[in-house]
């Protein structure tokens, strides 16, 4: 009986066609996967003409399969492309400094549907490296002022092979942060192909209009990037549409007249670290092993950020959506404190939780000093050393961060 065969992506093709060059060359090749990592560069420096031929391939094999669907994704680069990926999406080849916005008055500001997306990868490999990042994690809300948060979205990425010589720099890298490790993780990772399709499908089209997506200036490269690379080697066109979400914030206050805030104080109020320990923030993943560096929480943070900050000013009553539980219903006054002792050094920096104005000013965080009877508190926990680390611990009406050697 006869193997039925499954459909393949023009990459797949293509490394196929390497094998006999990759043998002649020593390596220990025995099928399509282990060429997987060989091919990557090669692939991407391929022109558009010359992927056409692949694409072709491809579709000639799968037209003598049609009949039958895979019925289980795998987990390498052998994937079918799908056919709703086929059309053109959004372009990802530019950065635009600016971007258009069409808001005619106040209730279209709050029904604008807006997507912030973030990517981690295993580090950032040096210039001289073709492949800069390894894409790991991907997380994407779906968010309007109206009504906060609507959807999440959350992967953990299949990733490629370290370039040879750098798996310890990636693995460090990764350990200092998000924590995920290159090989031996246990939960399901998706591969490229299918992390693009289900991106695809979050963020449908809503009347004919392109979604926008989100994300931190500084992570712009990062997240263009792989975006980029998992398009380039899933043999998908990509056209994604990826802006500056400070940009978006001094647009929402330009709209309502007021005093434009410069970049770097909107950038200072992203950094926030006040719902790094928010309940439903992380993924599961990190929420049980407390892991703060997550792709998903940041991009629910930037929602806490502008909800926190945007929805007072244009009159829009503050719901569990908009913030964690327990923070929505914080008094106009909340301050949170965060402490930090190292070796005998004492700080306390107030940051304003800022519900009853869009923006603190910059000359309201001061420095503060604990009493006295706080830091023998804290000194015995020190010396006890209870914990590594107790993350808004709450003593005498502060919220605090205490960090312990």
């Amino acid at each position: 009986m006869s193997q039925r065969r499954r459909s393949v992506s023009p990459f797949f093709c293509f490394v196929r066609d390497q094998l006999p060059e990759l043998r002649r060359r020593g390596l220990s090749v025995a099928r399509v996967a282990d060429a997987i990592p060989h091919c990557c560069q090669a692939w991407a420096l391929l022109t558009e003409e010359e992927k056409a031929a692949y694409l072709e391939k491809a579709r000639k094999w799968n037209g003598k399969n049609c009949s039958q669907k895979t019925e289980k994704e795998t987990h390498n680069l052998g994937n079918p492309v799908p056919a709703s990926l086929t059309k053109k999406m959004p372009s990802v080849t530019s950065l635009p400094d600016a971007f258009a916005m069409s808001w005619n008055n106040d209730q279209d500001v709050v029904a604008d549907i807006f997507y912030f997306l973030d990517i981690y990868s295993h580090g950032k490999l040096p210039s001289q490296c073709e492949q800069r990042f390894l894409p790991c994690e991907i997380g994407c809300v779906r968010y309007s002022l109206q009504d906060g948060i609507m959807a999440d979205f959350h992967h953990f990425i299949d990733p490629e092979a370290p370039p040879r010589g750098f798996r310890y720099h990636c693995q460090a890298a990764g350990a200092e942060t998000h924590k995920i490790p290159i090989s031996g993780f246990h939960l399901p990772r998706t591969c490229y192909t299918v992390v693009l399709q289900e991106l695809l499908k979050f963020a449908q089209p809503a009347r004919g209009v392109q979604p926008r997506f989100f994300c931190r200036s500084d992570d712009r490269f990062r997240i263009n990037w792989c975006l980029g690379r998992m398009a380039s080697v899933a043999g998908i066109e990509s056209h994604l549409q990826l802006f500056s979400v400070e940009d978006l914030i001094v647009e929402l206050y330009l709209k309502k007249n007021l005093k434009e805030p410069s970049k770097t104080w909107v950038s200072r109020k992203l950094d926030a670290c006040l719902w790094d320990f928010s309940s439903n923030t992380r993924c599961k993943w990190h929420e049980e092993n407390d892991i703060v560096c997550c792709a998903l929480a940041s991009c629910k943070k930037i929602a806490y950020c502008i909800s926190n900050s945007l929805a007072s000013v244009y009159g829009v009553p503050l719901t569990a959506a908009h913030l964690p539980l327990g923070v929505s219903h914080c008094g106009q006054s909340t301050s949170t404190r965060i402490v930090k002792l190292d070796a005998g050094f004492q700080k306390m920096k107030a940051e304003s939780s800022g519900y009853d104005r869009p923006f603190g000013s910059p000359s309201q965080d001061r420095e503060l000093i604990p009493s006295n009877r706080e830091l023998e508190t804290f000194t015995f926990l020190r010396e006890k050393r209870y914990l590594n680390l107790i993350p808004l611990f709450q003593i005498s009406g502060f919220k605090c961060c205490l960090s312990v050697a």
